[in-house]
């Protein structure tokens, strides 16, 4: 039998806000910014986590740092469409680990994939490899960001 959500309330969505921009605040600190005691406090927290609305905390890292300066935008148009299609599409691009997104659109193109990569060379080598992996790949068009103006993972949340 499936749990039962809990709808988000104003101080969830407080607490929500708060931890996406510093998700490693103490408890004690979320707490008291919310107002309330760090019982409560970490009640909620552990109930988003358990009902699916926190899914993670992670670190964000410079991709300069890391050598991954170049960000690839790619858009994948299959020749045949169908359940099973999509499917093995989605089970390969699942598993490659470059592919940091990849999102099934709709429009002229079937897939919007994005990559942070180390130069032209590492993802010419990368866009042949998912062209021969993929069932069908028809056609692809890339984009190379020249400037990145903004990147966030942060929601906004209604109050």
């Amino acid at each position: 039998m499936e749990r039962e959500k809990h709808p988000l309330d104003r101080i969830d969505r407080k607490m929500l806000d708060i931890l996406q921009r510093e998700g490693r605040l103490p408890i004690t600190e979320l707490a008291a910014r919310v107002g309330l005691s760090t019982s409560p406090c970490t009640e909620r927290v552990k109930r988003m986590e358990r009902d699916g609305v926190i899914t993670g905390y992670c670190a964000m890292v410079s991709p300069a740092a890391v050598d991954k300066g170049l960000l690839v935008f790619v858009e994948i148009k299959l020749a045949a469409k169908g359940a099973d299609v999509f499917d093995a599409v989605r089970d390969e691009l699942l598993h490659m680990p470059e592919v940091l997104e990849c999102h099934l659109v709709s429009g002229e193109f079937d897939y919007l994939l994005k990559f942070r990569l180390r130069d032209m060379r590492e993802y010419r080598g990368l866009l042949g490899s998912i062209l021969k992996r993929l069932p069908v790949a028809a056609e692809s068009r890339s984009s190379i960001v020249m400037e990145e103006i903004k990147e966030s993972s942060y929601l906004p949340l209604a109050r």
